[in-house]
């Protein structure tokens, strides 16, 4: 993707803070920036070795020097945006919002999953034919044939609760699974759980640097990233706890930099219900109210 729209804001603030790695002298700086704009998120997308980071907005996508936290670019008309897909070898660019597989070349649909579960999340490949696909609500992990997007296995990821952000590491063989309070490592020979890795709560979604054998997991309900160092496929251990703010529960890792981005906007106090209004259906969204700021944030080490 190299085409986008001129900067709609600049930078308005930007605070560092350095938190001490707890087992080493390794330090994490968190840089934080607002970006302005209008919209909530989802997911976002850090483009390795470039610096750029497109920010998912709900109706547009922003992108983002990371290395500055400027706005570089705004591209509209992307309605209901939930991640991006990048395709450097194509330079084509994607927005998804379903587990459907494309042609990065052309934009053929190649397949379409039959998933056991209607709150798909996170999936990933292990470069030899196979996905695995996330079920947030059932607590699962499906594998598919990349081919053919038929489904060959479910696994149980008990003790995770509410898996999104995934990763497959090729090196060591193994799977991460992003959850609430408690993640999992997935031997993917198996489908058994052979590590849990302790973190905050509000998970959605999950970065790993494959170089630097880091974990990166954001906890929205906390507010903070849970960074876990792999010291053997089947051994983790805890490094640091970094604070972002509540909500900020997705990240992007870009491997080459290796630095992690987040993204989550303020908002401001709900408005008043209607009067005679029916009260909101229990488990829904609370309202919200406008949004009042927009910050990104750069963890690097």
């Amino acid at each position: 993707m190299t085409k986008y729209s001129l900067p709609i804001t600049a930078v308005l603030a930007a605070v560092a803070v350095v938190w001490p790695q707890l087992t080493s002298a390794q330090t994490f700086k968190v840089e934080r920036y607002s970006i302005g704009g209008e919209g909530g998120t989802d997911y976002l997308t850090a483009e390795a070795g470039t610096g750029r980071v497109f920010v998912s907005r709900g109706t547009h996508v922003m992108v983002i020097d990371g290395r500055t936290g400027k706005v570089i670019g705004d591209i509209p008309d992307t309605p209901r945006t939930h991640g991006i897909a990048l395709a450097s070898k194509s330079n084509h660019g994607f927005i998804t919002n379903g587990a459907t597989a494309i042609d990065p070349g052309s934009g053929e649909i190649l397949g379409v999953a039959e998933l056991e579960d209607n709150a798909p999340e996170g999936a990933a490949s292990d470069g030899k034919g196979k996905l695995f696909v996330n079920n947030e609500s059932k607590n699962t992990m499906q594998v598919l044939d990349a081919r053919t997007m038929k489904v060959l296995s479910s696994w149980p990821l008990t003790p995770c609760d509410g898996p999104t952000g995934i990763a497959f590491d090729r090196s060591s063989n193994r799977i991460f699974s992003g959850c609430g309070k408690t993640s999992v490592v997935i031997d993917p020979t198996s489908g058994r759980v052979v590590s849990t890795i302790a973190n905050g709560d509000g998970v959605d979604a999950l970065g790993w640097d494959a170089s630097e054998k880091l974990i990166y997991i954001p906890a929205g309900r906390s507010g903070n990233v849970t960074v876990v160092r792999q010291d053997s496929p089947d051994k983790y251990t805890v490094v640091a706890t970094v604070p972002t703010m509540p909500g900020a529960k997705t990240i992007a890792v870009d491997p080459v930099r290796h630095v992690a981005y987040l993204f989550q906007p303020e908002y401001g106090p709900a408005p008043a219900p209607a009067p005679g209004a029916p009260p909101p259906a229990p488990g829904s969204r609370p309202p919200r109210g406008p949004v009042i700021g927009a910050w990104f944030f750069a963890i690097s080490h």
